[in-house]
C-alpha cells in the first residue's frame, strides 16, 4: 500500500458512490470494501453503487484512499474548519478514554500532532516499541534442532541417522536457547513492517525506518485472534502489553486484497455509542470531588431462570453523591427537539426501581438550553418523585472544555431539587 494520495472526509450516516456525488469511491475501491464487508464489519451497509456508514467513526485505507468517518452532533454542513473541528474532538475523545481498545495507553507525550487517527494509533506504537527498546528486549528460552559438531541437548537419533551416515562429526540434536526470538516479537517485528508499508505521515517515517534497522528480523508469521489468546503476560514481559495491544488492532483489521492486489483495506473504526458513553465517564472521573463514587457499567442480577444464566441490567454510569443515587444512561445522537423513545423512558423507569434512585437522566448531545427535567406520573396520572431528565452537553470546540461543560452540566443536574 503506497502513500495516502486521497483523503476522503465524510460524516457518520453519509454515503459514499462510485456513480455519483460530490465525494466518489472508484469502482475498484467498492469492490474492495464490498469483500472487506464480506468478513462481518459492521462498520457500514451496501447500498446501490456505494456503501452507506452507520454510527462507527474512524478511518477506512483503502488502497493508497484514506475514508475519514466523522462523529457529528449538529446540522452545520461540511467545512475545513468543520472537518477539523470533528476530527481533533474525535481524537480527543480516544485519548481521553485511553485510546479506547488500548488499555491504559498514555498518548500524553506523543511528539507530533496527529492529522487522522492513523497517526494517532502508529506514533502510539512507535513510542511504544521505543520504550522496549530502551529497557531491553527481553530472552526467552525457545527449543531449536539443529545439526552442529557439538553435542549438546537430546540427541534426536533418527534424524541423526538421516542427515549424519557420512558426516560422523555432527549430532542433530534438540537444545534450548535463551535470546529474543519469541511470538512478542514475532508480533511487533509484523507490526512494523505493515506500518513502514501503509504510514504516510513524513514526522513518522524515519522513527519506523530506524526501529526497524534496530530490530533483530523476526520469522513471519499469520497472526488471528487466536495468536493473541495464546500470549502469557508475567512480570517480565507486562510492560510489552500496551505495544502488543496496539499490534493486534493494527494486523487484524488490515485486510490485503488478495484477488486485486491494490485496494488492501485497514479499518479503524469505533462505536460512537460506547466512545460516547466512556467519554461521559471518563470526564466525570476527572474530578472525584463532585461525588462520592462514580461506576461504569454497574451489573445488577434481576431475573433467574430455573436452569441457565442469571439476567443482569447494566446502566451506563452509576453515581452516588449525597443526596441519594443517580443512574445516567448515555445516547449518542441529537434528539432535534423530540423526546426520547418510550423504551428509553421505560428503561430508566426500571433503573430509578432497581438501583433505588433518586435522579435518572438521558444524557445526549445537543443545546443545554434545550434540556427537558421530567417526572414520571403515578397510576393516577399525578406527579410521581421519580425524576427522569433529558441533559443535553454542549458540543465544544475542545475536549478539555467540553469535558469541564459535561462536568458542570451534571453537577447542576445532580444538585437540582
Amino acid at each position: 500500500m503506497a502513500g495516502i494520495k486521497e483523503n476522503i472526509v465524510v460524516f457518520e450516516h453519509e454515503t459514499l458512490r462510485f456513480d455519483k456525488g460530490e465525494k466518489k469511491i472508484t469502482k475498484d475501491q467498492f469492490e474492495a470494501l464490498e469483500r472487506y464487508y464480506g468478513n462481518g464489519k459492521p462498520f457500514y451497509k451496501l447500498v446501490y453503487n456505494g456503501v452507506q456508514f452507520n454510527e462507527h467513526v474512524g478511518v477506512i485505507q483503502v488502497g493508497n484512499t484514506l475514508i475519514e468517518v466523522l462523529p457529528k452532533a449538529d446540522k452545520i454542513p461540511h467545512s475545513k474548519e468543520e472537518d477539523k473541528k470533528w476530527r481533533n474532538l474525535l481524537i480527543g475523545m480516544l485519548r481521553t478514554v485511553g485510546s479506547f481498545d488500548i488499555k491504559s495507553t498514555s498518548s500524553s507525550n506523543l511528539k507530533i500532532k496527529p492529522n487522522t487517527i492513523l497517526d494517532l494509533y502508529f506514533e502510539l506504537f512507535i513510542k511504544e516499541v521505543e520504550y522496549l527498546f530502551h529497557n531491553g528486549l527481553v530472552k526467552k528460552y525457545r527449543k531449536k534442532e539443529e545439526n552442529i559438531t557439538t553435542l549438546k541437548g537430546s540427541l534426536q537419533f533418527s534424524k541423526h541417522i538421516q542427515q549424519n551416515l557420512i558426516h560422523k562429526e555432527r549430532f542433530y540434536v534438540r537444545h534450548s536457547i535463551y535470546d529474543v526470538e519469541h511470538t512478542l516479537h514475532f508480533i511487533i517485528y509484523k507490526a512494523l513492517r505493515l506500518l513502514k508499508q501503509i504510514n504516510s505521515n513524513n514526522d513518522l517515517h524515519s522513527r519506523i525506518g530506524v526501529l526497524l534497522l534496530n530490530f533483530p528480523e523476526m520469522p513471519d508469521i499469520k497472526v488471528s485472534d487466536s495468536t493473541f489468546e495464546k500470549l502469557i503476560y508475567n512480570r517480565k514481559n507486562k510492560h510489552y502489553q500496551k505495544a502488543i495491544e496496539i499490534a493486534k488492532l493494527l494486523l487484524l483489521k488490515y485486510h490485503p486484497d488478495v484477488s486485486k492486489g491494490k485496494n488492501h483495506v485497514l479499518a479503524l473504526m469505533f462505536d460512537m455509542n460506547l466512545l460516547w458513553e466512556q467519554f461521559i465517564y471518563a470526564s466525570l472521573k476527572k474530578n472525584t470531588t463532585d461525588f462520592i463514587k462514580i461506576k461504569a457499567q454497574s451489573s445488577k442480577f434481576f431475573w433467574k431462570p430455573e436452569n441457565g444464566r442469571r439476567t443482569a441490567m447494566k446502566p451506563d454510569i452509576f453515581i452516588e453523591t449525597y443526596d441519594g443515587n443517580i443512574v445516567l444512561d448515555t445516547k449518542w445522537k441529537n434528539l432535534n427537539g423530540f423526546n426520547p423513545s418510550p423504551d428509553d423512558l421505560r428503561q430508566m423507569y426500571v433503573y430509578h426501581e432497581y438501583y433505588d434512585a433518586n435522579k435518572v437522566a438521558l444524557v445526549y448531545p445537543g443545546d443545554n438550553k434545550n434540556s427537558k427535567a421530567g417526572v414520571y406520573l403515578k397510576k393516577d396520572g399525578k406527579h410521581d418523585s421519580k425524576i427522569c431528565s433529558v441533559v443535553l452537553i454542549n458540543v465544544e470546540d475542545e475536549v478539555l472544555k467540553w469535558q469541564e461543560e459535561i462536568r458542570r452540566i451534571i453537577k447542576q443536574f445532580a444538585s437540582t431539587k
